[in-house]
């Protein structure tokens, strides 16, 4: 819509209301901080949840990878051959051995239940260390007695690098009077943090023939980890395998193991978005009714202007153009405020739980240390085009009703 110079200075003009058009300029102020306020809540709300997600997904897959191929009743003694076949399977990028079995710890006197992992030298270097006092990867060398242990596990015993933990394994070693527990002492080497508080909170991790010696496995494996060139192809990927190995081991991709969480993650943020497009639609018809009011009180500017020439498309024009200015400049000033709250959202956070004395991210039940957010550059623009949008579709009403005004019965009046 190509605007001429006439029809674009009486938009400005009625974009602009004057000093007598305090309410209109009320409204229509309304509807910009209306349209602000939505089209920044929807770019926050859309970027957490798809950080949420993204996150949740990058820490689980890097510590469990794209899937796991665990045989029936727990071991795997033939791992070598069926390692070598899914390395050659194409579409997989990365397969190493993998132990993983619950036990118990000690330290001090306290118990805690663990997870202890038994992996390859490659997979411990790709943990995160914890900043303070993290120790060192490069001292988890076989059979030199020591582990790693997950941040908050850590606090949880007390413990820090350098201590000793008892691991105890109640399938221990079977003797005239029962079944002994096995238990090992190992120390600290390194305190790694995942940040996914169930990991940090539970993971021993050692090298993977500590873990068989530990175990009473031998040479045998739990599993083969596995990771992908694409995580939501997964299944198309691994599906040979999975064939191959029909009846001896089961492969369970991410889609599979935590397929409820995501599915969780995905209907939040359709329902979300749903909810606050709503506002989005208020905040439009905050847009028409302001401009019904414009139309009702320039109904003389608007005959007089019929009378000397102007005609209805240009009514039409001025009025949409007047309106959907009004939605651009809302969506653009959203965009920017919803931008500005994700870089400060865990100051916000912090600040709010400050005032409030509440703990408004808890890693217990959250998952994730810290607020994530991911903000996709096309989701962003269908927001500002889908308030924008609106914000047109607001304006064709009044439009048409200041299009449709004749001049004839509104002067005989006046």
């Amino acid at each position: 819509m190509i605007l001429t110079p006439f029809e674009w200075t009486i938009a400005k003009r009625y974009m602009l209301p004057g000093r007598g058009e305090r309410m209109i300029a009320l409204v229509a102020g309304i509807g910009v901080g209306v349209v602000t306020v939505s089209v920044a809540l929807l770019v926050v709300v859309m970027s957490v949840m798809n950080g949420f997600r993204a996150e949740l997904l990058d820490k689980i897959v890097g510590v469990n990878g794209h899937a796991i191929i665990q045989a029936y009743g727990g071991r795997l003694d033939n791992w070598q051959d069926v390692l070598k076949k899914v390395r050659a399977t194409p579409g997989v990028v990365h397969a190493s051995p993998l132990i993983e079995q619950p036990l118990l710890t000690t330290f001090n006197g306290r118990v805690e239940a663990i997870l202890v992992r038994g992996n390859t030298p490659e997979d411990i270097a790709s943990l995160k260390l914890r900043e303070k006092d993290a120790g060192s990867l490069a001292s988890l060398q076989p059979g030199a007695g020591t582990v790693a242990i997950g941040a908050r596990l850590a606090e949880n015993l007390g413990a820090q690098v350098g201590d000793s933990i008892t691991v105890i394994n109640p399938a221990g070693q079977s003797t005239p009077f029962g079944t002994v527990p096995r238990q090992i002492a190992y120390r600290i080497g390194a305190i790694f943090e995942v940040g996914i508080y169930d990991y940090d909170e539970t993971f021993v991790v050692m090298p993977m023939q500590d873990a068989q010696t530990l175990l009473l496995t031998g040479d045998a494996i739990g599993m083969i980890e596995v990771k992908t060139e694409d995580a939501d192809r997964v299944e198309e990927i691994l599906a040979p395998i999975t064939r191959e190995l029909q009846g001896t081991a089961v492969v369970a991709d991410w889609k599979k193991i935590n397929g409820q969480l995501f599915e969780a993650v995905q209907v939040e943020s359709v329902v979300m978005f749903f909810i606050l497009s709503l506002i989005v639609f208020v905040a439009a018809m905050n847009i028409l009714s302001s401009l019904v009011m414009m139309v009702r009180a320039k109904a003389r500017d608007i005959a007089i202007m019929r009378t000397m020439g102007a005609t209805r498309s240009n009514m039409l024009r001025i009025f949409v153009t007047a309106g959907t200015a009004v939605g651009t400049v809302g969506s653009l000033g959203g965009v920017l405020l919803g931008l500005l709250i994700l870089m400060a959202r865990q100051p916000i956070v912090k600040g709010i739980g400050f005032i409030t004395g509440q703990d408004l991210w808890d890693q217990k039940t959250r998952f994730l240390a810290e607020i994530p957010a991911r903000t996709q550059p096309l989701e962003v623009l269908m927001i500002a085009a889908m308030a924008i949008g609106m914000s047109f579709l607001a304006t064709l009403y009044p439009a048409r009703r200041a299009a449709s005004t004749d001049p004839v019965e509104v002067l005989r009046y006046e």
